[in-house]
């Protein structure tokens, strides 16, 4: 049951993944508001979901400040990763004369990413059901945002959009792929707290680095604003009556 749930979930993520993308194509820049309330969902599951859980796994075995150094690891090495490898999802105009060979690179970093995400909530079912479920809705909004930005880094860049498309596709199909890994991998308490506190620092990138300048790129603040807090307050909710 378990198994055919996280499967279920995945699949809801490749159907968000392809919504994103369809939208993209459809309305292309008018999609701040989702991007600003994601990110909000995104950032209020690092704060109020992963953490406290990592926290509450790892006592006896591993102390705050280890487990909040290990939120810092994952931060900054996913931030290395999106430096060094130069896949930013962030679409300023410096962009423009960027080759389709780094836009098939961006795209190839996000579903890189989406696996993550799609490993991540089998990961956190195995935590408990309610942070799962939780993890499950951040990751729903962070690909809907990551269908978006592949079809638009292969069209900023010279694609077509055919090529759009298809990167599409494998975007859509890397989170169920993460979630079937997830399903063969079985961690202990005391190890799956340091996953958790390293997946809040993935988190804590996406939301910070990732969704939040998106939404805010020529697009004015206080509706955006707006959403991100809407975003992050309906997190809170879900977490607290799920407790």
């Amino acid at each position: 049951m378990h198994a055919q749930l996280v499967m279920l979930i995945a699949g809801g993520t490749f159907a968000a993944t392809l919504i994103g993308g369809a939208a993209a194509l459809r309305f292309r820049d008018r999609l701040h508001l989702i991007l600003g309330f994601s990110a909000g969902a995104v950032i209020a599951v690092a704060f109020f979901d992963l953490l406290p859980e990592s926290l509450e796994l790892g006592r006896g075995a591993h102390g705050p400040s280890t487990l909040l150094s290990v939120t810092a690891l994952g931060f900054f090495a996913y931030m290395i990763l999106d430096r060094l490898i130069l896949f930013h999802t962030h679409l300023d105009d410096h962009h423009a004369g960027m080759t389709i060979e780094r836009g098939w690179a961006s795209a190839a970093s996000l579903s890189a990413h989406s696996f993550m995400d799609g490993f991540a909530i089998g990961i956190a079912f195995q935590a408990s059901t309610t942070v799962g479920f939780v993890v499950a809705f951040a990751v729903l909004a962070h690909d809907f945002s990551d269908g978006l930005n592949t079809v638009n880094l292969v069209l900023k860049n010279g694609g077509t959009r055919k090529q759009a498309f298809g990167w599409l596709i494998v975007d859509a199909l890397t989170p169920v792929a993460g979630a079937a890994v997830s399903l063969l991998t079985r961690l202990p308490g005391d190890a799956l707290s340091i996953v958790l506190a390293l997946f809040a620092g993935f988190f804590f990138y996406i939301g910070g680095s990732d969704l939040l300048p998106d939404s805010y790129h020529a697009h004015p603040k206080f509706l955006t604003t707006i959403m991100t807090l809407l975003g992050a307050g309906m997190l809170y909710l879900i977490v607290r009556l799920a407790s």
